[in-house]
């Protein structure tokens, strides 16, 4: 891997490996000097999205008990591996290869018997993935992917999954929300604590 990972505490009983994210900026940073195409890893973090949909499963679990659950965008994929044993299957999904290495790594550490890591990209899912729930963590960041994720939500809502998002609330996302209004059926707020500045996060589950 390009990135060094280490072993994060997760809970008292798990640990998970995650990149470091101060050095994953360092060689970032070299990276881009050699080459200025170079992805920047947004993956490579456990984001307070990610952390708030965690606390939100936990207290709610049966939003995934025995369901096929389907991250996308999952990044280090926090709530899907803390929460995996709940579901029936997960399968836990990012675009970047390198993510979904560590996604691997991390259920053979686990010792996952019902979770899969894949590479998937969110604009090609494949027609035959019908999973009963939907994860998203922090996916609407870029406005120029709004669209396709509307359409993505969209597809999943009108086969009948449901879908739990959880958003940061930034002002740039709101016409995003604003557009998923008829199909929320439940909203958690939560407020994450990063490096020292409260984060507020909504957890919306969303349903036709």
């Amino acid at each position: 891997m390009q990135y060094p990972i280490q072993l994060t505490q997760i809970s008292a009983e798990k640990a998970i490996y995650t990149p470091n994210y101060e050095q994953v900026k360092e060689i970032y940073t070299s990276l881009l000097n050699l080459d200025p195409n170079t992805p920047f890893p947004f993956w490579a973090k456990l984001w307070p999205s990610s952390i708030a949909l965690l606390d939100v499963l936990k207290a709610h679990p049966h939003l995934i008990q025995n369901k096929y659950v389907l991250e996308i965008g999952a990044g280090i994929g926090l709530p899907s591996l803390m929460m995996a044993s709940v579901a029936k299957s997960i399968q836990i999904s990012d675009y970047d290869k390198e993510a979904v290495a560590l996604l691997q790594k991390n259920i053979e550490h686990l010792q996952l018997q019902n979770a899969e890591a894949l590479r998937l990209d969110w604009n090609a899912i494949p027609e035959n993935m019908q999973p009963d729930v939907v994860l998203l963590s922090d996916v609407n960041y870029d406005p120029g992917q709004f669209d396709g994720l509307i359409r993505l939500i969209d597809k999943f809502l009108n086969q009948g999954s449901s879908i739990i998002l959880s958003t940061p609330q930034r002002i740039m996302a709101s016409p995003f929300v604003q557009k998923l209004e008829a199909s929320i059926i439940e909203r958690h707020e939560r407020l994450v604590d990063e490096n020292g500045i409260p984060k507020e996060i909504s957890i919306l589950v969303l349903s036709k």
